[in-house]
């Protein structure tokens, strides 16, 4: 009957609880917190973030992912996105009001983000955004300047030679 509750209830747990083991009738009187989704799919973090173009969508779009969603909303910053098939690079940041999830949210709409290289990839052929790899190189926290975020962006565009050799043409 109650199988499909298993490893789920979330109760709270006070400093007068003494001992793990609870009966029905002593735990009638602890209070539920919640009865957690069985399949969330835990954070990774921002330094072990690492996500295919499918991955993002799901990111962005299923419930499970509430906890990606949260933390990829809470800062702002700088990210890649790698061409697996040819190994050409993108580097962009995500300073906007949702900053991670709203600017990877138009990724995972359109494929291309309104970027002009990636753009013409989409025009060239529509599925070779099934190519992309996301991954975050910096993260800011929310009131970091404008200049600071910038400056980063510029700073991964030179080290990884992606004006000259990747797809970002300004």
């Amino acid at each position: 009957m109650f199988a499909a509750l298993a490893d789920r209830l979330v109760i709270e747990w006070t400093k007068d609880t003494v001992n793990w083991a609870k009966t029905g009738d002593q735990a009638t009187g602890m209070t539920v917190v919640e009865i957690s989704d069985p399949s969330s799919v835990p954070f990774p973090g921002f330094d072990s973030l690492l996500v295919s173009f499918d991955e993002l969508q799901a990111v962005i779009t299923d419930d499970r992912y509430g906890q990606w969603q949260t933390a990829l909303r809470s800062v702002q910053g700088i990210y890649l996105i790698a061409d697996t098939s040819t190994g050409r690079l993108y580097v962009g940041k995500a300073d906007g009001v949702e900053r991670f999830l709203g600017r990877w949210s138009e990724y995972a709409r359109n494929g291309h983000g309104g970027n002009v290289a990636l753009r013409e990839l989409a025009a060239a052929d529509a599925r070779h955004r099934q190519h992309f790899q996301f991954s975050i190189l910096q993260v800011f926290s929310p009131s970091a300047p404008a200049a600071q975020v910038d400056a980063a962006e510029a700073h991964f565009k030179r080290a990884l030679l992606t004006r000259q050799f990747g797809m970002n043409l300004n």
